[in-house]
């Protein structure tokens, strides 16, 4: 009987061993199965890294979105209508008579009766050739031949400023390429302009609206919160380096062959009265500054990419509690208006004590101990955001400042020349600052131009205002 017994006690045990192992063959196969469609889609290609932004992975390795959608698109059912607003005023008037049915040809329509109906387009453009008759004469005050000024057009060109400064306008601050600008011009404007001819007339406004770019770049230097990022350019193909320094009104863009601190030094100077906000990147570290604020989201970024690779007990500990200090940093800037001043006083000046806590113990995890070497560097450079009004605790302003120039690369690959880089770096500079401070671009350089050229007056961002 104990024989039996046992065996069949065995036999449960068995049974129930071989149950076990039919459930994860099923659970293997279906990951099987997955890892096998994934592996079709990417064509053997390993997942993108989590930081990568969404448009530099290739539309093949997106995943498909699913079929229902959690928000249907469009405002909500009964909201009030929305409808492009009655123009001010009406510049030509067409009636319309209705001679027949329109359906079926049938010339007896009764109850006739009218509505209005307005319509916006532009005219058909053709370029308009001015000659001008300049008079000229000899100055006996100053003992010369002079002639009266053009202030419609920059001297030794043929192209009026307006066209020349919509077409940088759309190049510099659209991105559009000098070709299809050139193509814009032959089929909407009926003009023939060669690309060499509007970038030679590019440099020449970009060289008379150099002082607006020195005021800018001085206004940045005594900013109090600077943005400050840095991206790949290609000048004569070769590497160089497009820098990024913004406020919430300010944008300067500097092209450079160094991505070193010499870049920093030269715009900010040896020392910014201001808090600076950058990345990680060891070029910032020389420059001293009034404070200074690290990007937060480059850590927990740093986090999610490490975790794709690496599943150690010890790096997924150290990864829940830095995640857990960071995601409680943010909440209480978010929530600052919630507490007292001396309760959010003690409650950062704690985030700090954590702080201390995570880096200061050793690590056997090389990715652990590496990032915990980045907060003991950076520990004083982490929770500014908490401190100073207006701060922010990423870098994302800069990052998207720095976006259009980025868009630019990808359009027109860079510049060929110095010359021409010293040029995108002058035109970037004033159309996205002028943007941000919701100026019309074109029709304040013309006048800055106009008054440049008649007058010798030399252009400024107060004329603007």
């Amino acid at each position: 009987m104990a024989f039996i017994e046992d065996l069949r006690q065995r036999v449960e045990a068995l049974e129930k061993e071989n149950a076990a192992l039919q459930k994860e063959h099923v659970a293997l196969r279906k990951e099987n199965a997955a890892l096998r469609k994934r592996l079709e889609r990417y064509e053997g290609k390993p997942d993108p890294d989590p930081s990568t932004p969404s448009g530099a992975i290739p539309p093949y390795k997106k995943p498909n979105r699913r079929k229902g959608r959690k928000k249907k698109p469009g405002r909500k059912k009964g909201h009030p209508g929305a409808r492009r607003k009655k123009p001010d005023h009406v510049d030509n008037y067409e009636n319309h008579p209705l001679e027949c049915c329109p359906d079926c040809g049938g010339t007896e329509v009764t109850g006739r009766k009218t509505r209005t109906r307005y319509t916006e387009d532009i005219p058909p453009v053709t370029p308009i050739v001015t000659e001008h008759t300049i008079e000229g004469g000899h100055c006996k005050n100053c003992e010369k031949w002079v002639e009266a000024k053009v202030s419609s057009v920059m001297p030794g060109c043929t192209l009026g400023n307006r066209l020349v400064l919509v077409t940088a306008w759309m190049h510099f601050a659209l991105g559009v390429a000098v070709h299809k600008v050139v193509a814009w011009l032959f089929s909407v404007c009926q003009m023939t302009v060669s690309a060499g001819g509007l970038t030679q007339a590019w440099m020449r406004v970009a060289a008379r609206l150099a002082p607006l770019h020195e005021e800018i770049w001085k206004e940045v230097q005594g900013a109090r919160i600077l943005h400050v990022d840095e991206t790949s350019w290609r000048v004569g193909g070769q590497t160089f380096w497009l820098w990024c320094f913004a406020t919430k009104t300010t944008v300067l863009y500097v092209i450079d062959p160094t991505r070193g601190s010499s870049v920093v030094f030269e715009v900010l100077g040896d020392v910014f009265n201001g808090v600076l906000v950058t990345d990680f990147y060891a070029a910032y570290n020389k420059i001293s500054a009034w404070a200074k604020q690290k990007c937060v989201v480059h850590l927990l970024r740093e986090l999610k990419k490490v975790s794709v690779s690496n599943s150690n007990l010890e790096w997924l500990t150290f990864k829940r509690r830095l995640q857990r200090l960071l995601q409680d940093a943010l909440r209480l800037g978010r929530d600052r208006s919630k507490y007292d001043d001396d309760i959010y006083d003690r409650r950062w000046k704690r985030l700090h004590d954590r702080l201390f806590v995570i880096y200061s113990q050793e690590y056997e995890d090389a990715n652990a101990a590496r990032l915990a070497r980045r907060l003991k560097k950076y520990s004083q450079e982490l929770f500014t955001f908490l401190e100073f009004d207006g701060v922010d605790a990423d870098n994302n302003h800069g990052e998207r400042e720095i976006r259009p120039a980025v868009q630019m690369r990808k359009a027109y690959g860079g510049n060929r020349s110095d010359r021409g880089a010293e040029t995108q770096a002058i035109m970037m500079t004033i159309f996205r600052t002028l943007q941000k401070r919701n100026i019309d671009s074109v029709a304040y350089l013309i006048r800055c131009l106009r008054r440049q050229i008649k007058h010798d007056e030399q252009p400024s961002l107060d004329q603007a205002a």
